[in-house]
């Protein structure tokens, strides 16, 4: 019985933690200055996808707002790892053409 309250608990955790993941994801690529309907496709996909040293690198990209999302992969590039960007660029492709909403 202990085992299945842990095992439920350590699920309620997970979940809770992915949505914080995805919240901050969002802000990072928001501040970045994506759109707000393009970081909320994006920070979906992303979240399951990037550590928390790489969502670091997306928010010291966030000084500049407005930028396009080629700007935006430029000065992450320049700040992140080759996953981030990989993750990135994909994820912006797929919201881009509608295959991931």
């Amino acid at each position: 019985m202990r085992r299945l309250v842990l095992l439920i608990a350590l699920l309620a955790a997970s979940g809770c933690v992915q949505q914080i993941k995805e919240s901050r994801v969002k802000s990072a690529l928001t501040e970045g200055g994506l759109s707000e309907p393009l970081a909320g496709c994006m920070a979906h996909r992303m979240a399951s996808k990037l550590t928390i040293k790489q969502l670091g690198s997306l928010q010291k990209v966030n000084a500049t707002r407005g930028r396009t999302i080629t700007e935006f992969v430029s000065a992450l590039r320049q700040h992140g790892d080759a996953d981030a960007v990989e993750v990135t660029v994909s994820s912006a492709a797929l919201c881009k053409t509608g295959f991931v909403r």
